[in-house]
Parts: structure tokens; C-alpha cells; sequence
């Protein structure tokens, strides 16, 4: 039986810093109140760890982690061989990050010549986890079954929406800590500027108005994101924010997006897609009431299960990716109770981060490929650089294992 790290989060002795070294700094939105994160073991002291150990493991019905367990020790995660002691926990934690550091997706410098147009698009979900699923009692939705690859313990690294989307528009580097997450990063860990580089056009979509927190202010300052905002002029609001401001259907927005696609002269474009129709506290137009997460959640994958049948008729040649910003911890755990999200768990953090390939010569049949490993957001760069020639779109078959094969794994820290 391999040992699972868990998070436990303690107030901060100032805003400015904490008392010994943290796992992660999770600033709540609208509090601004520091919380520190500590990793501890419940394995019993002087048991030496494994390199498993570094995969916080989620005990969902999807069996999120269960390849990672018996995972063989990958080079991408250091080794956890001491006693888990306070310092030794701290040691390792600083080793994890000193590796990141070095951690880069490779982009070439030009697309070759024969390379086939297509579009990418990212699709960015609040509150869901797999083990939010699970509660809504939704593991069977049709649109689960529709993927091509669906990671099945994927670490959003994060329990709030702006520090989720960051490290998602920058998932072409290793993992930063919380506080370098408000840093510059280098020009080359940011995903969307690295396809804008190789002549995609930058396309940004929200299913909000993106104010609070300042959100869509933070999408430009830390996430590079500087597109104008796709105009939402007459989408019909299928619930208001707790706020009371718009949430915009998201078929709706998806199918704008199709009808603007489809009118484009750009023959490859990127677009990031952020929408929160589960977030706390939404409700029904008229309702003060929040609507029951369940029936929102069955709306949304019904949602996008019908814009996936309009894609696949339009022959558009399209890579869409999704990628949850952090569960709503609809369930609750012995750590906190539901709708908490101070501290990361792996009830909040193992997000359902799935691909699809529509206008494929040779599209994917059968069920999804499944990828267990320990993975983050370089998992997603490194599949949008093996795309990136397009040529899978034309083949006459796609080597599907060889595509998924020996992506980059991560250690599931938060």
C-alpha cells in the first residue's frame, strides 16, 4: 500500500509571509486572507515513501487515482524515500519546485510547410471534479463517453478560479508555487502566446462578465491573455451569478463561437473559453434561491454534448480541450465540510480534464483512451504540440497510443 500525501492549510502569520515554508498560498477571492498549505502523511513515521506517495490519491468512483499507485517511479516526480518528518516534507517540496523550474513544453520556431490548419478549443469549467460527478450522480453522461482521452487524475493544483486559469494559459512550464504564480513568467511558458507565435489567432470567450475578483484582469496581467472579449451581446442568461450578474447558456456561446469560427478568414485560431455555471451561490433568473447543483450540471454536459453533434456536422477541423478550474467540493470530506475550498484536496483538485478531435479522417472509435498518470497542465501543452502539424486530422489512421505516450507527468501538489 503506497502513502497518499494530504494538504493541511493554518492561518499565516502576516499577509506578507508564513511561519515556516508552505506547500502552496491560496489567496480566497474576495477575502484576501493568506492560508498556508503544509503537506502531512498519515503513514506511519520511519516507513520510507515512493514516488507514488507524491500523488495526492482521491477516493472517487471514477477511481481517479488508480494508476497511480502502481505508476513505476517516473523521472518527472523526485523521489520520496526519506521519513515523512516536517523537515524531510519540506525538503522534498523545495526539490519539487527547483524541477518544475526546469520543466518547458518545447514549441518548434515554425509550423513545417505541409502542416494542416486546424483550431484549438479550451474549455475551462468552475466547480468540477470527479468528485463532484460522483455526487451529482452524473458518472454515466453520455458526454464522458464522447472523448477521445480522459485524464482521470489530472491536478488543477488550485481551489480558486483566477490562480486555475492562470496556470492553465501558462501550461507550457513546470509548476510555479502560489506566491510566483503572481510573478512574470518567462514569454515561452505561456500557451496561447506560443500558438500566436505559430500564426494562430488568440480568441477569448467567457460565459460571464468576468468582473469579480477581477478575473478577466487577471487572464491579461498573469495570464497573457489579451484578445479583446468575444461580444455577448444577446445571449439569453440561463442563471445569475450570487453577484446577480449575467451566466450566459453555454450552448449559446459555444454555438456563437461556431457561427464566428465558420465566418473567420484565419484559417487557425485559439480560444480560451471560461464559464461557472456551477459555482456556488447561481441561481434561476427570478430565484434567489441556488439552484440545485445537479440539474446545472446536467444542463452543462448536455450543453456541450450537443455542441460536440454541431461541431462533428460542421466538418470543422478542431481540437477541443477541457479543462476544469478546481471542484465545487459538493460532497465534503473529513477535512472540510461542503463548499469549502480552503484547503486544495483531492476531492477539489483531480479534475475531469478531457481532448476531443472533431473533422478527423480517421476519428477515434470506441471508449475514451484513459490516462491515469499523475498529470497537469504540461500533459495538455505537450497534446497541443504533438497536434500541432495537424496532419491527424488527414491521416488515414492515428497511432492513438503512441500520440498519449510518455506524456509528462506531475506530482500532485497544491
Amino acid at each position: 500500500m503506497a502513502p497518499s500525501l494530504f494538504y493541511w492549510c493554518y492561518g499565516c502569520l502576516s499577509a506578507s509571509g508564513c511561519a515556516s515554508p508552505c506547500l502552496s498560498r491560496q489567496w480566497s477571492s474576495g477575502w484576501r486572507s493568506a492560508r498556508c498549505c503544509r503537506p502531512f502523511t498519515l503513514w506511519p513515521s520511519g516507513q520510507p515513501t515512493t514516488a507514488a506517495a507524491t500523488t495526492a490519491q482521491a477516493n472517487t468512483g471514477a477511481n481517479a487515482a488508480a494508476g497511480a499507485a502502481s505508476s513505476p517511479a517516473n523521472s518527472d516526480i523526485p523521489p520520496q524515500t526519506e521519513p515523512p518528518t516536517s523537515a524531510n516534507l519540506t525538503n522534498w517540496l523545495n526539490a519539487f519546485y527547483a524541477a518544475e523550474q526546469k520543466r518547458k513544453t518545447p514549441f518548434p520556431d515554425q509550423l513545417p510547410a505541409d502542416a494542416q490548419p486546424f483550431d484549438l478549443l479550451v474549455i475551462n469549467i468552475c466547480s468540477l471534479s470527479w468528485s463532484d460527478i460522483e455526487a451529482a450522480g452524473l458518472m454515466d453522461h453520455p458526454l464522458w463517453k464522447h472523448f477521445d482521452i480522459v485524464f482521470k487524475n489530472f491536478n488543477s493544483a488550485t481551489s480558486y478560479s483566477g490562480p486555475a486559469a492562470v496556470r492553465l494559459l501558462r501550461a507550457s512550464c513546470g509548476q510555479l508555487s502560489h506566491t510566483n504564480l503572481y510573478q512574470p513568467s518567462g514569454a515561452d511558458c505561456y500557451l496561447f502566446e506560443n500558438l500566436a507565435k505559430l500564426g494562430f489567432n488568440q480568441q477569448l470567450m467567457l460565459g460571464h462578465n468576468g468582473l469579480f475578483g477581477d478575473f478577466l484582469k487577471e487572464l491579461r496581467s498573469l495570464g497573457g491573455m489579451q484578445s479583446p472579449l468575444m461580444d455577448q451581446t444577446g445571449l439569453p442568461v440561463s442563471l445569475q451569478a450570487f453577484d446577480g450578474s449575467p451566466v450566459y447558456e453555454d450552448l449559446a456561446v459555444l454555438n456563437r463561437w461556431l457561427k464566428t469560427e465558420e465566418a473567420s478568414s484565419n484559417p487557425r485560431n485559439a480560444t480560451f473559453y471560461n464559464t461557472l455555471p456551477l459555482h456556488d451561490g447561481n441561481h434561476f433568473p427570478g430565484q434567489s434561491k441556488t439552484a440545485d447543483y445537479k440539474v446545472r450540471a446536467q444542463k452543462l454536459f448536455d450543453d456541450l454534448d450537443n455542441f460536440f453533434t454541431e461541431l462533428e456536422k460542421s466538418g470543422r477541423k478542431v481540437m477541443v480541450v477541457v479543462v476544469p478550474e478546481h471542484g465545487g467540493a459538493l460532497k465534503g470530506d473529513k477535512m472540510q465540510v461542503s463548499g469549502l475550498r480552503d484547503i486544495p484536496s483531492p476531492s477539489i483538485t483531480n479534475v475531469p480534464t478531457a481532448v476531443k478531435f472533431f473533422g478527423m479522417k480517421a476519428p477515434h472509435e470506441g471508449a475514451p483512451i484513459i490516462i491515469d498518470q499523475p498529470s497537469s497542465y504540461l500533459a495538455v501543452s505537450e497534446l497541443v504540440v504533438r497536434t500541432l502539424d495537424g496532419k491527424m486530422f488527414s491521416e488515414d489512421s492515428v497511432n492513438w497510443q503512441q500520440y498519449v505516450a510518455n506524456l509528462p507527468q506531475s506530482a500532485a501538489v497544491s
